[in-house]
């Protein structure tokens, strides 16, 4: 199966990244390897300017702290990583830092402005250099 494994966990949709951590686990070989992933975004400058300026660290620990009481809650050892920046962009990185050989990302039911996959899953399937399942839900 696999022996590293990246799953990019939205905080704001929790339930959907523990069912890609749960299957996951299902997919990882004995003594591999996972990394829940979650990717706080910048904020513009301009928009910035009128936020206090703690808020991209308390995204992080806050991230963080959610990530810890899933890996908890399920009982599946994993890793934690907080990325900064475009979602993509991280968990693209995020792989080829760890040498993963498989990401298993979320994507959700998609509306007309991303019709076939979301847009996040959508670079990631083209861009990564590993195996991507992407875990359609509803």
């Amino acid at each position: 199966m696999y022996k590293k494994i990246i799953v990019p966990i939205e905080i704001g949709a929790l339930d959907r990244g523990e069912k890609a951590f749960r299957k996951a686990s299902t997919l990882l070989d004995t003594g591999g390897e996972i990394v829940l992933l979650n990717v706080v975004e910048e904020v513009p400058t301009y928009v910035a300017i009128d936020l206090p300026a703690e808020l991209l660290q308390n995204a992080a620990n806050d991230a963080e702290e959610k990530l810890g009481r899933l890996i908890r809650t399920c009982g599946i050892p994993a890793m934690i990583e907080i990325g900064h920046g475009r979602p993509a962009h991280s968990i693209l990185a995020a792989a080829e830092a760890h040498g993963a050989d498989l990401v298993i990302i979320a994507s959700h039911t998609p509306d007309f402005s991303n019709y076939f996959i979301g847009a996040t899953a959508d670079r990631v399937v083209r861009h990564a250099k590993c195996s991507v399942l992407v875990d359609r839900q509803r």
